[in-house]
Parts: C-alpha cells; sequence; structure tokens
C-alpha cells in the first residue's frame, strides 16, 4: 500500500525558537490549503524547542520532527528540510514569521495556473514582538519579466530576500545548488532560482514578517528596517556585516579566513555562467552586474586588508609564544629541573 505524497512540502530550520515557534506553527496549521507536510529540522536547540515541537508533531501526524545531533549552521539545516521533503511544492517557513490563511492556497493557485512562474509570495509587513504591526516592506520587485536578464538586474538590487518565504516549485530548487555557506546566500539562490523562471508577488499582505533582537538580521544588519524603506536612499554603511553571516550561513567557518565579498562577487558570476542563458542574456547579466557592483570597490580592499590584519595578528601571536617558550626552556636548564 502506497500513500500519496503530499502537493506542498513546507521546511522549517529552527535553533533555539521556544519564544515564537507556537505562533508559527499555529499559523501553518491554520492554512485553508491542508494538503501539506511540516518538516520541522531542530539545529540542536538548547531550549524549549524539541519539547514544544514533539507535542505539535503527536498531534498532528502532517508534522515530521527531526534533531541535528549538533548545530549544523543555517545553510545546512535550511537544505536538509528540502532534501526530507517529497512535494511538488516547497516552502521555507521561519520559526517567528506569520502567514495569512489563506497565503498558501493562493500561492499554490497561482502555480496550478501558470507554468511559467516558479516561486509565488506576496506582499510583506513587519510585526513585533507581539505581533502587532510595525510597517510595511516597501520593495517591490518585478521578478515576473519575461527576459530572464530583467529578472536578474531585478534580483540585483536592495532587498530583504523575503520570497524565500514562498511557494516554490521543487523541480526548479532541484535544478540549482543548495543554499551556501556565504554571506548573501539567500540571495544568490533567488538569484538563480529567477534565472530559471519568473517570480510572482500577490498584492495582498498575507506574510508578516517578525522583527526582534534575537533573529539574525537584528544582529548583522541593525539598519534592515531603513533599508527596507523605499523612501530612504540606501548608503553602504547600511549594508549587513557578511563576516558574521557568513558564519552564520556555515558556523564550521568560524575563525577561518573569509573574503565574503569576494565570495559573493564569485557566486554572482557562478549564477551567470552556470545557468541556461543566451549569449545575449549572458552578456546583459554581466553589464547589470558592473553596474550594480559600480562603487563598492573599497570592500574587495577592506576583505584584503581584514586577511593581512589577521595574518599579522597571528604572526605576532606565534612571536610571543616562541619568546615564551625559549624563556620556559631557559629557566628549566637554569633550574636542573629537567
Amino acid at each position: 500500500m502506497t500513500t500519496n505524497p503530499p502537493r506542498l512540502s513546507i521546511g522549517l530550520p529552527v535553533y533555539n525558537g521556544e519564544k515564537f515557534i507556537k505562533e508559527a506553527i499555529d499559523s501553518l496549521l491554520a492554512q485553508t490549503f491542508e494538503d501539506f507536510e511540516l518538516i520541522i529540522s531542530d539545529n540542536a536547540s538548547t531550549d524549549k524547542t524539541e519539547e514544544i515541537c514533539r507535542a505539535y508533531a503527536e498531534k498532528d501526524k502532517r508534522i515530521c520532527y527531526y534533531r541535528n545531533d549538533k548545530n549544523i549552521g543555517c545553510a545546512r539545516n535550511f537544505n536538509r528540510v528540502f532534501k526530507l521533503s517529497s512535494g511538488e511544492y516547497f516552502k521555507w517557513a521561519a520559526y517567528d514569521d506569520l502567514h495569512a490563511p489563506d497565503f498558501i492556497k493562493k500561492c499554490v493557485e497561482v502555480l496550478d495556473k501558470d507554468p511559467s512562474i516558479i516561486l509565488c509570495h506576496s506582499h510583506t509587513y513587519f510585526i513585533d514582538e507581539e505581533g502587532s504591526f510595525l510597517q510595511n516592506y516597501n520593495i517591490k520587485l518585478k521578478a515576473d519579466a519575461l527576459k530572464p536578464h530583467k529578472r536578474f538586474n531585478e534580483l540585483l538590487t536592495k532587498h530583504l530576500c523575503y520570497q524565500c518565504y514562498g511557494v516554490i516549485r521543487s523541480s526548479a530548487l532541484k535544478m540549482i545548488p543548495p543554499m551556501g555557506g556565504y554571506g548573501n546566500a539567500d540571495g544568490i539562490l533567488l538569484l538563480r532560482l529567477g534565472i530559471l523562471g519568473r517570480f510572482y508577488e500577490i498584492p495582498e499582505y498575507l506574510f508578516f514578517a517578525r522583527s526582534h533582537p534575537q533573529q539574525s538580521m537584528s544582529m548583522y544588519f541593525p539598519n534592515y528596517m531603513l533599508f527596507a524603506n523605499n523612501t530612504k536612499k540606501p548608503s553602504l554603511s547600511m549594508l549587513p556585516d557578511f563576516y558574521a553571516y557568513t558564519v552564520w550561513f556555515d558556523s564550521a567557518k568560524k575563525g577561518q579566513i573569509l573574503l565574503p565579498h569576494w565570495r559573493i562577487i564569485w557566486e554572482y558570476l557562478l549564477s551567470i555562467w552556470r545557468s541556461p542563458l543566451s549569449w545575449d542574456d549572458r552578456l546583459r547579466c554581466h553589464l547589470s552586474l558592473y553596474r550594480q557592483l559600480k562603487g563598492t570597490e573599497y570592500l574587495l580592499l577592506k576583505d584584503l586588508l581584514k586577511v593581512l590584519q589577521g595574518l599579522w595578528k597571528g604572526l605576532q601571536a606565534a612571536s610571543i609564544k616562541k619568546k615564551k617558550l625559549k624563556f620556559y626552556i631557559e629557566q628549566l636548564v637554569k633550574n636542573k629541573s629537567y
């Protein structure tokens, strides 16, 4: 006897989410579209997240709870929930965000109707820790263009990657590399999806992104609320800390030599080179990338200076250790305590 897979898989990666995860799960279970599985991957939480999730899994057979033995970093945990999924459509969900009851239903209807659309999301607004309205997310991208180079250009512009929490065709996600362990990995994943197909934004506020001090954006991107306001002209000082974000996406990189801005450019270029684009589209994408990055060259220099500073500190530390070891050996010889 076989059971048909659900039409939609929802992947919820979480680490220490006890404060908001009940509301997030309730928001998903209250969806008018019910043919889904909810896959929770707990990244070795140390709070009551496990207890909460296991209790939900016992009550609703659509929920599958998995727990990592150790924290594997954000990117690998995001990739894990997709790897465990089986639905025709896939959606990532955060442990702290909320959805209107008809969010999934309306997204699935759009995808069912138009095969050229590979990702459907909605207008977004921010809520606070109590769930109260803060402000609208005013960045609206025209990622529904027919030409891939135009979608590439749109997805290069400033945005906060909330399209990641839309409903996506699983077949499209399988055609691109998994989320990487580097800064702006979610933005590059969206860029690669955008090259493959069109996005559609439902003109209704159905997704509610929570703003609170424990989230990564508050810690590594403190000006993101200003960044999300189209009335404010963005400046380079408003950019996130891509060094910290690299470690957040991949905790194994903590303490390593990092060149986050060089890596982002490299991934942009790989996105162009490895995608099924015509030569004309490739050229246009390269021109878009040049225009978008022009004026940010100092960030590449900043990466190199940080590496040199790190190497210099390492040499100084090694020199100090060498002097201490030499002194210790001399003392041993002097005291004949060997």
